[in-house]
């Protein structure tokens, strides 16, 4: 369980026009709270804080002038196009409770090579010791076959996390891969019948321009 020690300072200004003074500083926005107590507005710096949250739900001491805040990350938002930092929410937590959080579950192991893997859920909820957070869970795969799930159950959970997510909840699925089937085009043949039956495109014109041939000649007769 990783945790990282940060210092903050106390924001005195608030609104987006603070919060973007603030962010074009160096620092990041941010409210603690949780354990009953008023909420704290502090900044961190974002250099400092966007290393610790590369690690899931890391632990981070929080250092003011005053005192030390044990917080976890609660809440994080970002920028939708550029993905920057915009402002966190950190709780309060104390050594030795327990908490309910999601951690990131990763596959191992052989399988039918022939399906296709879908990971319907990549995180798990679970409740463990808040200073014993896994960085991550693992399930098996090994001698999956195409058409085959496994489930919130199958993962294997350390000693003292008790799993919250419901049991039969799909994590990862192997998909039975379609047939494709290709399709020769056909080609209709005309029969000999056929062949005989339809007249040669000069055939038709004649006899077309035949029957008034004939009247003429007729015509000049009488």
């Amino acid at each position: 369980m990783a945790e990282i020690s940060i210092k903050g300072a106390r924001r005195t200004e608030f609104g987006k026009g603070a919060s973007r003074r603030s962010r074009r500083d160096g620092f990041i926005p941010a409210v603690i709270y949780g354990h009953g107590e008023k909420p704290q507005h502090v900044a961190l710096p974002s250099r400092e804080l966007g290393i610790a949250l590369k690690t899931s739900n890391v632990l981070i001491d929080v250092v003011l002038d005053d005192h030390t805040e044990l917080t976890l990350p609660k809440s994080v938002s970002r920028d939708p196009l550029t993905g920057l930092l915009e402002h966190i929410d950190l709780v309060i937590v104390r050594r030795g409770e327990r908490v309910v959080v999601s951690v990131p579950v990763h596959t191992e192991g052989k399988y039918d090579q022939d399906g296709i893997l879908e990971h319907t859920n990549n995180s798990i909820e679970v409740e463990t010791d808040v200073t014993n957070i896994p960085a991550f869970l693992m399930l098996s795969m090994e001698g999956m076959m195409a058409g085959e799930s496994k489930s919130a159950a199958d993962v294997v959970l350390p000693e003292g996390v008790k799993l919250i997510s419901d049991p039969k909840m799909t994590v990862v699925h192997l998909s039975v891969r379609s047939a494709e089937v290709e399709e020769a085009p056909v080609v209709a043949a005309a029969t000999e019948g056929d062949a005989a039956a339809a007249p040669a495109e000069g055939d038709a014109a004649a006899s077309a321009a035949a029957p008034a041939g004939g009247d003429d000649k007729k015509d000049k007769k009488k």
